[in-house]
């Protein structure tokens, strides 16, 4: 089988608040040193498992935290940003399945360091169904019909991803105390629970079904305030909801609405406050 991981880093074990996950901050290089050995975890249990090929996407912030000389040597490593496809660049339909490690609970839920994207997102909707990072991504995954099979972060992250995919499994590494808090298992038992649920999500893939998007899906951004809803309304297509900072833009599928979702946070991310 072949398997693709997409690695952002919030819901990674011990990382509890900006200074872990900022390039600027004093404990970034910690946090990716344990980062690339969360990624090993799971990348030396999928090739154990079974799977010929791993490919791994570096999916936070500029996505060049993972350190390439120190995962592991049979994987290949998708890197850098500008990708036109983000978090799920290189997924396609050659996969049998997906794996989300890192990964954090949406805007506006508890859970540590919750967000979408940007600080500036409340809410994102395809639809009617409201969904953060991990269900946008996941709905990429399902346009090529390719499940996924399991993800690992903070327990927000396992109940977002449990409510959306009947059957994934979830590795929970750290308990929520705040949005900066949290009860984490350390790397080595981190690595122990990784292994084993990697593991049992690849021999046991064909109990998840892929989360099929809809047709011409109607994307949704609420923003914090109207300023981020003018610059994202700059977009050709999009319309402000009257009396709300709600973006809205009708998409002719899920791979086009995921793309107007990243040009639409990324105006909305020159607003300022003077």
């Amino acid at each position: 089988m072949k398997l693709y991981i997409s690695v952002d880093m919030e819901g990674i074990t011990g990382l509890v608040d900006h200074t872990h996950v900022d390039t600027s901050k004093h404990n970034y290089e910690r946090g990716r040193k344990i980062m690339t050995q969360e990624a090993n975890f799971v990348i030396a249990k999928a090739f154990e498992t079974g799977c010929q090929e791993v490919i791994v996407n570096d999916s936070h912030s500029k996505m060049n935290n993972l350190l390439i000389e120190d995962l592991h040597p049979e994987t290949q490593l998708i890197t850098g940003d500008v990708k036109p496809f983000s978090m799920v660049q290189g997924l396609d339909e050659s996969f049998g399945g997906a794996i989300f490690v890192g990964y954090h609970s949406r805007a506006s839920m508890s859970g540590v360091m919750s967000h979408s994207m940007i600080f500036g997102v409340r809410h994102m909707w395809i639809n009617d169904v409201q969904i953060g990072e991990l269900g946008f991504n996941a709905y990429v995954a399902g346009h090529y019909g390719v499940p996924v099979i399991m993800v690992a972060g903070d327990d927000g992250a396992a109940r977002e991803a449990e409510a959306l995919i009947p059957g994934i499994t979830s590795a929970v590494v750290k308990q929520s105390i705040s949005r900066s808090a949290a009860k984490s298992l350390t790397p080595v038992k981190a690595g122990e629970l990784l292994s084993e649920k990697t593991e049992w999500a690849i021999k046991n893939l064909d109990k998840v079904k892929p989360l099929t998007p809809p047709e011409n899906p109607v994307l949704r951004i609420e923003f914090a305030n109207y300023g981020q809803a003018e610059w994202a309304n700059l977009m050709p297509g999009t319309e402000i909801e009257e009396g709300t900072t709600i973006v809205r833009y009708q998409a002719k599928n899920i791979l086009e609405a995921y793309q107007a979702m990243l040009v639409m946070t990324e105006l909305a991310m020159r607003t300022t406050f003077s």
